[in-house]
């Protein structure tokens, strides 16, 4: 199974969709700028989307207190690095 959250935060993943948008619109007779805002348009909307599954993730790991975090592979609370 596709892991989407890892995917949708790589930088690979989005530079590779940017990169194919862009050779398609300059294929299509597309000019440069066009491609340029494009791609920009992408890598900028792919920030976006990495920081709010980020976040999201990490709200997740947080526990009923509100303070305390979960490791990830023990579901332990961390070490409070307050």
């Amino acid at each position: 199974m596709i892991d989407w959250k890892q995917k949708l935060t790589s930088r690979k993943f989005w530079a590779a969709i940017a990169q194919f948008v862009t050779m398609v619109i300059i294929a299509l007779g597309g000019g440069k700028e066009a491609a340029t805002q494009v791609t920009a348009l992408i890598m900028a909307g792919a920030a976006v989307i990495a920081y709010i599954i980020g976040e999201g993730l990490v709200d997740a790991m947080r526990v009923d207190d509100g303070d305390e975090l979960l490791d990830l592979e023990t579901d332990e609370p961390t070490v409070d690095n307050k």
